[in-house]
């Protein structure tokens, strides 16, 4: 089964099995590493927001407008590494990618 790597709040390093053929959320969201995913994978909150390691940014879909519109918002917001997790379907090329749980906001 296809890893995920998470780095939790406090520093801490998790490898999880992915899940291929749902949200990168839905995964995070099943562990207590403090991804809320309020609204469920809608793309209307920012409790499921992580930063993604620089290896693995060009393997994502491009982020769309409403998705930007609610990182930028976001204190904890990076230009480069943000991403929310309900907008990255976990498929067998991200196999192995490297996530940090944003700041709580």
């Amino acid at each position: 089964m296809p890893e995920i790597t998470i780095t939790d709040r406090d520093g801490g390093e998790h490898r999880v099995a992915g899940r291929v053929g749902v949200s990168l959320m839905e995964t995070l969201r099943e562990f207590d590493y403090g991804v809320a995913a309020i609204c469920g994978g809608m793309c209307s909150c920012a409790t499921c927001h992580v930063y993604v390691a620089e290896p693995w940014l060009d393997k994502l879909p491009p982020m769309q407008g409403d998705e930007k519109e609610i990182l930028q918002e976001l204190e904890s917001y990076r230009p480069r590494g943000s991403r929310l997790s309900c907008q990255i379907p976990f498929e067998e090329p991200l196999a192995g990618i490297q996530v940090e749980i944003a700041p709580e906001e």
